[in-house]
């Protein structure tokens, strides 16, 4: 941990809250609406957080290099030694309808690892935050994962048809499944231990994954793609193959089901 990582993650802790204030404001004024390839929403709230964030940051940093889901990849960033990742509204199908499960994510990154990450949830009044090798943090709380062992009964937060599919060489056992929009946001629920694992077997952006995969890990989970490897950031294709999010022990219980698929390279 140095100093300057502290200093970055004052920051971006502002600038998240910022944003979602932001973002509040506008849905409440009323939200103009547009579809982006494979028909994922944005909104008026997106960009206008996504250009706040920008013009913010990069006053302060100017010399951090940028990637946002809202603003078109600049290859720069790949000369830069460090960056900042941000996902201005991750979850816009759940800000879109009101519900709570949204939230402004941002990250430093330092070559490939992040080292400083919030993810704030304005609803819900939540900041996340962590610094590499400072742990992890719940509006300024500590935050480890639960103790869970087993995946029966386990609280698992992801997509419910997809543990019922019958292509499973194995069934997955009874476990309690819920949905969160945010990617980011299941990650830190499983920071805090309010659910035990999270999983997604498609590909993953890395502004939807840098911040919380830095808390996460800070908190004490395990935090990689389906084959077990970790995440490096900041590469031409910024995106990951997969995700996986648990407890320690859960972790590789995980694992030993979903390795064997075929996702990405």
């Amino acid at each position: 941990m140095t100093t300057d990582a502290a200093a970055d993650l004052a920051l971006i802790l502002d600038a998240a809250r910022e944003a979602g204030e932001l973002a509040l404001r506008l849905r409440a004024e009323g939200l103009q609406v547009d579809y982006k390839a494979g028909n994922s929403p944005v909104t008026n709230a997106d960009l206008a957080a996504d250009a706040h964030l920008k013009r913010r940051l990069a006053a302060a940093r100017p010399d951090y290099g940028w990637l946002s889901e809202e603003t078109a990849d600049n290859r720069d960033r790949l000369e830069r030694p460090r960056l900042f990742v941000v996902d201005p509204i991750d979850g816009t199908r759940a800000f879109l309808k009101g519900r709570p499960w949204w939230a402004v994510s941002i990250a430093v990154i330092d070559g490939a690892r992040p080292i400083a990450g919030a993810v704030f949830a304005p609803q819900l009044d939540q900041t996340f935050a962590a610094l590499e090798g400072g742990g992890a943090t719940l509006n300024g709380a500590p935050i480890s994962p639960s103790d869970t062992g087993s995946l029966e009964d386990c609280a698992m937060v992801g997509d419910a048809r997809m543990f019922t599919h019958p292509s499973w060489p194995t069934p997955w056992p009874q476990m309690r499944v819920e949905a969160r929009n945010s990617t980011a946001y299941r990650m830190c629920l499983v920071a805090s231990g309010d659910f035990d694992a999270a999983l997604a077997l498609v590909a993953k952006a890395d502004w939807d994954l840098a911040a919380a995969d830095l808390i996460a890990r800070e908190a004490g989970a395990f935090v990689g793609d389906h084959r077990g490897e970790p995440f490096a950031y900041n590469r031409e294709i910024p995106a990951q193959r997969s995700l996986v999010c648990a407890t320690p022990a859960l972790a590789p219980l995980i694992l030993d089901r979903v390795r064997h698929i075929a996702i990405g390279n």
